[in-house]
């Protein structure tokens, strides 16, 4: 009897795809890219004000739910791999000048082309592992591109395992060559979703897991590469073309008339909440699964196995996570001790009033002025937002008590939350608020929305549900192992090269986050006194 075969739809593959119909020739904030959101499509005018309206399409759409499933389920589709392309392409290639591809806009990551470089060649290694065919010319590439570096920030030397690049510059493959790489890569991939479109290769839970892990893998590197480039942002790294910049002064005129939540913080717990969910590995090969039961299983990250059930006691936590605003006090009054935040720019050359310094705030756009931003959630080091925790009393919160947080309060990218490039930059939070006369989301299409209103917020979510303002969020738990972890074996070290004592986990999504990567269970790990992720704070007081 013939296995019933999973209805690929086919999408033509051209190398260097740009975006469907053209789409980055017009102004726009956001791209509307293949997705799988119900929203529609809002486009910007340069010459106007935003108006209330629909959100914008945002980059990528979440795999579940859809007006229209996937007969994929909640494996990536052809179209996904398209969008994503589109949005790794426009940052690599239309945002770092060729004088940048040598530089490191960090000093505790690879220069730019590494990155370039690294993209195709984890994808084609884990192809390779998948269904075989060795490496894709040059072979090479997986000496040198294979994993990028973390190292620990106050002993630069102490590193994980890496890949060893070359030290000259004339020594690394130029541009034309890694472009070139990365086409036979893609199409490489494309030639197995025909394959299991063809019923040539059948779909299993390894390859599938593959696809997941790639496209999240890459997904997770545009943003990386976004919170490097984002330092040198108006003295280097372009601002992305074909987008409208924001007319920040009408826009912070809009964000000033926001209204603040009746009471700064709420109450919850005590109580008992999931953590994580079934996922393992090591079961992708313990037997045959029927290609329904693949495409319903969600794939995760070793880390995010297996569930389990944790108790929650009762805490108070601030609405809303910290604002450029509010750790601008805090840190004029430290007097030098208080680190200033890289998400910041001392502006140079500019009249300073009683020696007090004049600031900025960075986006993609180049440096915006401070009251612009002044109600953003700040973006700085784990210990800088702990200290400042701690002058008020609080402290950051632990794992569970931030995911009962967004459990309880956070509408999420379904939700239109300032996730998957809605917009470039962070907006003011919006939690705490009742529903149905304010806005539960801000960006820069869509404001305040009357409660005549046709909205998204009205209904199916809890009062004072809203947005964080599209960043991730510090918790005090260190990122580490827990009963019932299974190691990947795809991707070595993946989780175990970091259970260090030195990385937190952190919880949500900022702007730059592909949707797939805001699901629940995704644990992201940063270095707890690395300042340059997107990735704010939220105050909690023990009860």
């Amino acid at each position: 009897m013939e296995r019933p075969r999973v209805a690929f739809a086919p999408v033509a593959y051209t190398p260097g795809f740009p975006a469907e119909g053209g789409v980055l020739d017009a102004p726009k904030e956001s791209l509307p890219l293949p997705t799988t959101s119900s929203f529609t499509t809002g486009t910007p005018n340069a010459s106007t004000a935003p108006t209330l309206g629909a959100p914008t399409v945002p980059i990528l759409g979440a795999p579940t739910p859809t007006p229209t499933p996937s007969p994929l389920g909640n494996i990536p589709t052809e179209a996904e791999w398209h969008a994503l392309w589109a949005a790794w392409d426009l940052v690599t290639l239309s945002m770092i000048p060729p004088d940048m591809l040598h530089q490191k806009p960090i000093d505790l990551r690879h220069k730019c082309l590494f990155y370039i470089g690294h993209i195709p060649t984890f994808l084609d290694m884990l192809l390779n592992r998948a269904v075989g065919g060795g490496p894709s010319e040059p072979a090479y590439f997986w000496n040198i591109f294979e994993r990028g570096i973390d190292p620990h920030v106050d002993d630069p030397d102490h590193c994980h395992n890496h890949s060893e690049v070359p030290t000259r510059d004339e020594d690394w493959p130029t541009l034309e060559t890694i472009i070139a790489f990365r086409d036979r890569v893609r199409a490489r991939l494309m030639r197995l979703y025909a394959d299991l479109r063809a019923g040539r290769v059948a779909l299993s839970r390894n390859i599938a897991r593959t696809l997941c892990y790639t496209l999240e893998h890459e997904g997770f590197h545009v943003e990386t590469l976004l919170y490097m480039l984002i330092q040198r942002a108006g003295s280097g790294t372009l601002p992305p073309p074909g987008f409208t910049p924001p007319p920040w002064d009408l826009l912070k005129a809009q964000w000033d008339a926001l209204p603040q939540p009746a009471t700064s913080t709420v109450t919850l717990g005590p109580a008992e909440i999931t953590l994580g969910h079934d996922d393992s590995e090591g079961e992708d090969s313990t037997r045959q699964y029927s290609e329904q039961e693949i495409v319903n299983h969600e794939f995760g990250w070793d880390n995010e196995s297996p569930a389990r059930r944790v108790q929650v006691s009762a805490f108070r936590a601030e609405w809303r996570p910290v604002t450029n605003g509010e750790f601008e006090v805090y840190w004029r009054m430290g007097e030098g001790r208080v680190p200033m935040p890289k998400s910041w720019v001392e502006e140079e050359g500019e009249v300073k009033v009683s020696s007090v310094c004049i600031l900025t705030v960075r986006t993609m756009y180049g440096p915006v002025a401070f009251d612009v931003a002044r109600n953003w959630p700040v973006l700085t080091a784990y210990d800088d937002l702990a200290a400042y925790a701690a002058s008020k009393g609080g402290r950051l919160p632990t794992e569970p008590e931030l995911r009962l947080f967004l459990d309880t309060y956070d509408v999420g990218h379904a939700g239109g939350a300032n996730v998957g490039f809605r917009n470039w930059h962070p907006v003011p939070a919006t939690a705490g608020l009742e529903l149905g006369g304010e806005a539960s989301t801000i960006n820069d299409t869509t404001t305040a929305t009357s409660a005549s209103s046709s909205s998204p917020f009205s209904t199916g979510f809890t009062s004072g549900a809203g947005s964080n303002g599209g960043v991730w969020e510090w918790t005090s738990t260190a990122f580490d192992t827990h009963p019932g972890l299974a190691p990947t074996q795809l991707f070595p070290g993946y989780s175990t090269d970091f259970f260090d004592t030195k990385h937190q986990v952190v919880l949500g999504a900022s702007y730059a986050t592909i949707p797939r990567l805001g699901r629940r269970t995704v644990r992201n790990f940063y270095q707890h006194n690395y300042p340059y992720p997107w990735v704010a704070g939220r105050v909690v007081y023990d009860v």
